[in-house]
């Protein structure tokens, strides 16, 4: 054989040697392809039988000798020679390769008869790039459609294997039939199901490394679809024309994941017609019968004149009626039936004279021991009760007077009092809550008092003022005033009553978000400070002589009225009271709402609950009735009514451009940490009292109004609302990742239920000496309105700029009692009603008054009022309670052409300066 040792690899061997008896080699083991993996060696080994020798052959060259490591055998069953030969390649001798083709080698063997050479194998430097060549990307595909993810896995060597993943989970595709994996690396779901929706990876695998793309989100969502429409409702209307109503909703099936709402109308309306009831009427009597052997006859007659019809009511009275016949001369038992008649006359008369005797003993006796235990009681708070009408429980006057040295307390009523040497008090004696003791005991009126003597006399008088006369003798020890349970007062002087009510205000907290007074005839105005809730009691809604503790309420915890389906809460839930107070004329209740109001999209109700704690509606807000009327204002709703009780507003969106206005407000101060600053973005419901909710709450956080609120006119069409920080300083201030940008579901904001919404963001300063902090806020809803709020503020508090929660704060005066509560002096108010409440011969002239102040909708109510101009002028005060333009009124009428000048002129001269003045509250 050729010699190998030498340096000369190229050199020939022969291919084949002179025949010899034998076989050719055969290749038990031929070399495979092999690729090199970093920086190792591969080995390449070959066997042949029978083989003298076997050699490796590369890229057409000879490997060196040196380069072989043979190993020889025998076999045993044939007897020839078997020989394996090993060599090794490396990364350098591959990459310094540079040929046509990829490196290779084969190997040659010798025998007698001749030589064998095997296949070729390919040596290849393994590897796989970074980067995917085709990441896969998110879908939205709607229910049953077809999901087609592509992904092209990086370039490699060998090429790499791709598996998917779904939530980090190996996808086998021979689990289920609905997902296909084999297509050039493509996942395929032929039908979405909600439960395919998920992030999807391609995972790219070869010998050397993994690879993986980037997620895709896949989203399977379900675009709503209207169920049946109900039956149609009542006709709302019990006689003549009126409409009614069906609905369906937005469930069969409902919006998921972001799914389209239901396209059309929720609500349809049409007109209907009622029958009116008819009332039966009786026919004329009949004959009277012949007369019968008890002395009597009879005569008929019956409801047909007309009958009842359409839920008339049947007649009222008897259908039959019977008397003596014979004028008192038929007799019985052999007596005249008129003296049978006398004696059981006054056989009842002596049984009723009887029980009446007994009754009045037992009164006597109950108001001795009652005396009696009276004046021991009073024997302890060292006075001497002159009167007995403190008994009565009522509001009285208080005569102090020194008691006479050694004089016990007696209950004598011929005693008179000195007046040159006493004090008079008027206040009320009934106090029921402990509040009330403890202003009477602990006030300091009366902490010097020395030992007094009560007189109780019979007056209406509510004050806490004293007059000029007045002498203290002596020390007295501390007592209590007699009590009572009535719940209605004597007529009070609106002056001394807002004293004592103003008191009682500064007792209880504001976080009560309940206002009480004391009203009588003169009426007056209840407000909820800072809510935008109020309550008017006319002149002479509560008769004369009687007074009564009226309380005014906002719910604070979550309202018992859970609105149905897409209905919403546009309002607080307001309670007003006592409920067995019965008015002569309507009261006022103004509640405000965040609806912008189109009649075209909403609906809304006024709705109230029942004492069973069932809510039930009242009306509609353009409904025609007699029972109440609802006037809505842009910001406020304003309701006459009869009774107390809890009110609420809820809106019927009843198209997708139904605007629920939301105030948007931006709150901020620093956290534990030194370096950062928390930011509070409230969106809550455009009133008063859901902005004053938020300012309490934030009042005990300790954080600060950063700028004006903003109004947002947010859609009910289903799409999400977006809160994002922006232009923050770069150097100055940092937020952390992917917290710049919240969003909030659409359900989330438009069923609410009045509690707000708010995001937080904390931001990070990178040195305490930054104190200033410019940004901006950006509140959209998606597709629809957008605000900015631009943030320029110091974090330092006594550096910072104080934005005024409350445009106009009406805190200090939430009752005002009598004349002063009404923007419309009584004598202008009287002549105002005479005037216009007087027919003439174009008609009643209060028509006229309505629409001149944009009351032209159910001008029926008014009709049913014993004075129908005093009910407008009332609602007049109900919307103008802030401003009082009375020059509008004034123009009003002017151009009525019943007056001729203004009203603002006529107040000046009978009139005077009000003590306090109300501004219109409005949030900001």
């Amino acid at each position: 054989f050729p010699s190998l040792s030498g340096n000369d690899n190229s050199e020939a061997l022969p291919e084949s040697i002179p025949s010899a008896p034998g076989t050719l080699p055969h290749f038990m083991e031929e070399p495979d392809d092999a690729y090199i993996i970093k920086s190792n060696p591969i080995v390449l080994r070959c066997k042949a039988m029978p083989a003298m020798q076997i050699f490796f052959k590369c890229n057409g060259e000879w490997v060196h000798q040196n380069e072989h490591v043979s190993e020889e055998s025998m076999d045993e069953t044939t007897g020839l020679k078997v020989r394996e030969v090993f060599i090794n390649v490396t990364r350098q001798q591959v990459e310094d390769f540079h040929g046509p083709e990829d490196y290779w080698c084969q190997c040659v063997a010798w025998s007698h008869l001749g030589t064998s050479k095997s296949r070729k194998a390919s040596v290849r430097i393994a590897y796989l790039r970074k980067n995917f060549e085709q990441d896969p990307q998110g879908k939205e595909v709607p229910i049953e459609g077809m999901i087609v993810l592509h992904c092209r896995p990086p370039e490699g060597v060998p090429a790499a294997e791709v598996e998917w993943l779904k939530n980090e989970e190996p996808i086998d595709s021979n689990l289920d039939e609905n997902i296909d994996t084999r297509a050039d690396h493509n996942l395929i779901i032929r039908q979405a199901r909600l439960s395919d929706s998920g992030n999807y990876t391609c995972m790219a695998a070869n010998i050397v490394a993994k690879r993986r793309s980037m997620s895709a989100t896949v989203v399977v969502y379900v675009n709503g679809g209207w169920s049946s429409w109900t039956e149609w409702s009542n006709c709302n209307a019990r006689c003549g024309r009126g409409w009614q109503k069906r609905s369906r909703t937005c469930t069969n099936p409902a919006p998921l994941n972001g799914g389209a709402f239901c396209e059309g109308m929720s609500v349809q309306k049409i007109t209907c017609t009622s029958l009116c009831g008819v009332d039966g009427n009786w026919e004329v009597w009949s004959e009277w019968s012949v007369c019968s052997p008890e002395c009597e006859h009879l005569r008929v007659r019956e409801c047909i004149a007309p009958p009842p019809r359409n839920g008339g009511k049947y007649c009222e009275g008897l259908s039959q009626e019977s008397e003596n016949c014979t004028e008192g001369l038929c007799i019985q038992d052999k007596k005249p039936l008129h003296e049978i008649k006398s004696q059981n006359i006054e056989t009842a008369s002596d049984i009723a004279l009887y029980s009446g005797l007994g009754a009045a003993v037992i009164a006597v006796a109950v108001l001795v021991v009652g005396v009696t235990l009276y004046r021991r009681s009073q024997s302890e708070y060292g006075v001497d009760v002159i009167d007995s009408s403190a008994l009565t429980g009522g509001f009285q006057t208080f005569n102090f007077k020194t008691v006479r040295q050694g004089n016990s307390l007696l209950l004598n009523s011929s005693l008179q009092p000195d007046l040159t040497v006493s004090r008079t008090y008027s206040g009320p004696i009934c106090l029921q809550d402990p509040m009330d003791k403890e202003l009477m005991t602990e006030s300091s009126l009366f902490n010097p008092l020395s030992d007094i003597k009560v007189k109780v006399q019979s007056s209406f008088m509510v004050s806490l003022g004293v007059t000029e006369r007045a002498e203290y003798h002596g020390k007295g020890h501390s007592g209590t005033f007699p009590h009572g349970n009535s719940r209605a007062f004597g007529t009070v002087q609106a002056r001394n009553k807002a004293t004592y009510i103003q008191n009682l205000s500064s007792i209880s907290t504001q976080s009560e978000l309940k206002t009480t007074a004391i009203f009588g005839h003169l009426g007056g105005r209840l407000v909820v400070p800072n809510t935008g809730v109020s309550l008017l009691i006319p002149h002479g809604a509560i008769p004369e002589e009687s007074s009564w503790e009226i309380y005014l309420a906002i719910t604070q915890k979550e309202s018992s009225l859970q609105p149905e389906g897409t209905d919403v809460l546009l309002g607080p839930e307001v309670t007003c009271g006592p409920s067995e107070l019965a008015v002569s004329t309507p009261f006022a209740l103004t509640i405000p709402h965040c609806a912008e109001v189109n009649s075209e999209h909403w609906n809304i109700h006024l709705k109230k609950r029942s004492q069973q704690g069932k809510w039930e509606e009242v009306m509609s807000v353009e409904e025609e009735t007699t029972s109440c009327y609802c006037l809505l204002d842009p910001y406020a709703c304003h309701i006459l009514l009869n009774s107390f009780g809890t009110y609420a507003l809820i809106g019927e969106p009843i198209s997708d451009c139904a605007v629920r206005q939301l105030k948007v407000a931006v709150f901020g101060c620093l956290s534990c940490n030194s370096l950062d600053y928390n930011l509070r973005v409230y969106c809550m419901d455009n009133t008063p009292c859901a902005f004053q909710e938020v300012v309490l709450d934030e009042r005990l956080q300790g954080g600060q109004l950063l700028e004006e609120p903003k109004l947002l006119h947010f859609q009910g069409n289903t799409f999400s609302l977006q809160i994002s920080v922006l232009d923050i300083p770069p150097f100055l201030w940092r937020i952390k990742p992917f917290t710049a940008c919240q969003e909030v579901p659409f359900s989330r904001v438009w069923c609410s239920s009045q509690k707000p919404l708010h995001c937080a963001f904390s931001l990070e300063r990178y040195t305490p000496a930054t104190t200033q902090l410019s940004c901006k806020i950006c509140v959209r809803q998606v597709k629809g309105h957008e605000q900015i709020l631009q943030i320029q503020t110091s974090i330092l508090e006594n550096e910072r700029e104080t934005i005024a929660f409350f445009a106009h704060d009406d805190s200090n005066f939430p009752a005002q009692m009598g004349p002063k509560a009404f923007k419309i002096p009584y004598s202008i108010r009287q002549r105002i009603c005479a005037t216009f409440d007087t027919p003439n011969a174009k008609g009643k002239d209060w028509q006229m008054l309505a629409q001149k102040n944009s009351i032209n909708r159910n001008l029926s109510y008014f009709a049913t009022q014993s004075s129908p101009s005093a009910v407008i002028l009332d609602l007049w005060e109900a919307r103008h309670q802030h401003d009082g333009d009375l020059d509008s009124l004034a123009c009003a009428l002017e151009e009525i052409g019943r007056t001729h000048s203004k009203i603002s002129d006529i107040t000046e001269t009978e009139t005077e300066e009000p003590d306090f003045n109300y501004s219109r509250q409005n949030g900001l």
